[in-house]
């Protein structure tokens, strides 16, 4: 990592208050940058726009996705912002640059019933499926995030209280309670397969990987992959967090108690899960309604 990329990444974390994940998607983007730039004997402090949207075009040439693209930009804004305020540059060459309009796509959801069929295929006969059981469960009760569930450590949680103390993006936290079947497989877990990986010195992660130490985001999606393979339903672990948000609201819960419990900044990231339900209702409707 060269010496301006270390600068940045310092930039996005104390000063911009970036998550360390945000942060290393915008470092590795800038390192892209460089290494492109690198070609035509440039680097990002002498680039120009031209040269920059030469770049854009060479990455959009491999087929990424808008999301993917509308990222990219967002690195680059950002750099070109760190660059200005540290007087590195008097000019901003992305100022022309526009973010890619997005598509609204609606994420998958799993019926409830989709749910505890991918959950009841869990082989619990082992500590790695009592821990995958918990885990998922807990996923799918409190509406977690991969990074949120791998970070998730003794002082979060509260047995007793039916309750975890989540750290979200930005360091943002929120109290999500669980449910009674997330709190059976949690004390299970615990009690019978946890104490089996914990191998040398104790650990304060919840989840354990074989090796006793915290289970990865990567460990995480890897586990996941097996237990959806083996279920035969289409599914990633986000979408049990997109499940948890639409079967609130399917339930009755509010567009604003449902954001809190994501840990939403912005209300309207919360209202793509009122357009999923429509699609269900219309979905029903259409199927069972004798005058379709």
């Amino acid at each position: 990592m060269s010496i301006l990329v270390r600068r940045f990444q310092a930039y996005l974390l104390s000063t911009r208050r970036r998550s360390i994940l945000t942060a290393d998607v915008y470092i590795r983007e800038i390192e892209m940058l460089e290494t492109f730039l690198l070609k035509y004997g440039k680097t990002p402090l002498d680039a120009s726009g031209e040269d920059l949207l030469t770049y854009l075009v060479y990455r959009s040439q491999s087929g990424l996705q808008r999301t993917t693209m509308a990222r990219i930009v967002a690195s680059i804004h950002s750099f070109y912002r760190f660059c200005l305020n540290e007087k590195l540059r008097t000019d901003d060459p992305s100022i022309q640059i526009r973010t890619p309009r997005q598509d609204r796509n609606l994420p998958d959801v799993l019926a409830p019933e989709s749910v505890e069929h991918v959950l009841d295929s869990i082989d619990i006969s082992t500590p790695n499926g009592l821990r995958d059981r918990a885990l998922f469960e807990l996923i799918y009760s409190c509406g977690l995030r991969i990074s949120e569930a791998a970070g998730l450590t003794f002082q979060q949680l509260y047995l007793e209280e039916k309750l975890l103390r989540v750290l979200g993006k930005r360091h943002k936290e929120r109290l999500v309670p669980f449910g009674d079947e997330a709190l059976y497989w949690l004390k299970k877990y615990l009690a019978e397969a946890r104490p089996l990986l914990e191998k040398n010195g104790k650990s304060d992660f919840v989840f354990l990987n074989q090796e006793g130490r915290g289970i990865s985001r990567k460990g995480i999606w890897k586990r996941f992959s097996q237990i959806r393979t083996k279920s035969g339903i289409k599914a990633k672990v986000h979408t049990f967090r997109h499940s948890f948000a639409t079967h609130l609201l399917a339930g009755g819960a509010d567009l604003r108690t449902v954001q809190e419990l994501l840990g939403h900044t912005d209300i309207a990231t919360t209202q793509i899960y009122t357009h999923i339900d429509e699609a269900s209702l219309g979905m029903y409707h259409k199927e069972y309604f004798p005058r379709k």
